[in-house]
């Protein structure tokens, strides 16, 4: 049981550390110290039932609608092409993380954003529903332990990447910095959506 949960909590961690979109949009929040707890559950709770479907055998229906799958796809990198040139676009103006903070957008925008990124990007479904819940069902009757640690490892991870970014204040709060985060996340967007593309 617990051997299992560990194995879930090192595979998820081992996943989720790469960066991508969502981690991306979740430091930028951290940092704002703008909506971090919408932002952190949502990715949370979705990795949570994402694993837990996979577990329970969605996987399974996942391979067998690949149009789905698709569909998705081409929705990602439509949302991430958008939100990569986005990113850019707000690089061209020279502002703080106290701007940053001051025109941040609502609860409601930041929640949707961090859903979109979430839900509207294939690689999820491939790493939570495929990948893990076929590892966790390699562990008979303890697979549900094996995903309790995997989501346990996307709360702390998302947790720590949102509340954590406060320590980076002093880093990235000059102007310049600000920019170059707003490049690197919308550089990373795109070669995001180039790859979904391809």
């Amino acid at each position: 049981m617990l051997s299992s949960a560990g194995a879930g909590l090192l595979t998820g961690w081992s996943l989720i550390v790469a960066i991508g979109a969502q981690n991306a949009y979740v430091l930028r929040q951290g940092l704002t110290r703008q909506y971090v707890a919408p932002v952190v559950a949502i990715c949370a709770v979705a990795d949570l039932l994402l694993i837990m479907a996979g577990i329970g055998g969605i996987g399974t229906i996942v391979e067998e609608a690949p149009t789905a799958l698709d569909v998705v796809r081409w929705l990602g990198v439509a949302f991430l092409v958008w939100y990569g040139v986005s990113s850019l676009l707000r690089a061209r103006k020279a502002e703080s993380l106290e701007a940053a903070r001051a025109g941040a957008r609502s609860a409601r925008a930041a929640a949707l954003t961090a859903a979109a990124l979430t839900w509207l990007n294939p690689h999820v479904y491939l790493d939570t529903v495929l990948l893990l819940g076929s590892i966790a069902n390699q562990h008979g009757d303890d697979r549900w332990w094996f995903g309790a640690g995997a989501a346990l490892a996307s709360l702390v991870w998302f947790a720590g990447l949102g509340y954590g970014a406060r320590l980076a204040h002093e880093l990235l709060g000059s102007a310049r910095a600000w920019r170059v985060l707003d490049v690197l996340i919308g550089l990373t967007m795109l070669a995001i959506a180039a790859s979904l593309a391809t």
